[in-house]
């Protein structure tokens, strides 16, 4: 498969949902991993020791987030909103930085306005960010087999 893609949480809260979801990132051949804003304690996250594939950058703010990110690789915000496309319909990109909100805040307005893309899962509350970051990571790997 061409392309790649990364995935990443703004402000998470919990260290077992990084770390569920770096599991995850390593199992569907994730390019990276990021978390944006650190309130979690960066202990014991990687019991599966996914380091070793697939590394796991910090950065500040946002603005570290797109100074670092890949030429021509566009943000794909994770989140229940109006404007965001349904999982079913979205076609991703060859390459992809799928940034997901917070457990208890999700992605903030201004922060989904910087994004290229809004995608949103089926339901009317937000799921835990380890599973729906799964989720769309799975997405991304059966369609692209399909394709």
């Amino acid at each position: 498969m061409r392309g790649y893609f990364a995935v990443g949480v703004y402000h998470p809260k919990k260290e077992v949902n990084v770390g569920s979801l770096w599991r995850t990132a390593n199992i569907l051949g994730a390019a990276f991993m990021f978390t944006v804003g650190r309130r979690y304690r960066p202990d014991n996250i990687d019991t599966t020791k996914s380091w070793r594939h697939v590394p796991l950058f910090h950065f500040d703010d946002l603005a570290s987030l797109w100074a670092a990110a890949p030429y021509s690789c566009p943000v794909v915000g994770v989140e229940l909103h109006e404007s965001a496309t349904a999982i079913e319909r979205f076609a991703h990109p060859e390459r992809a930085i799928y940034l997901l909100g917070a457990e208890d805040h999700g992605l903030p307005p201004d922060v989904m306005k910087q994004c290229h893309h809004l995608v949103k899962l089926q339901g009317e509350v937000s799921m835990n960010v380890a599973i729906a970051g799964s989720i769309v990571l799975y997405d991304r790997l059966a369609k692209k087999v399909c394709a």
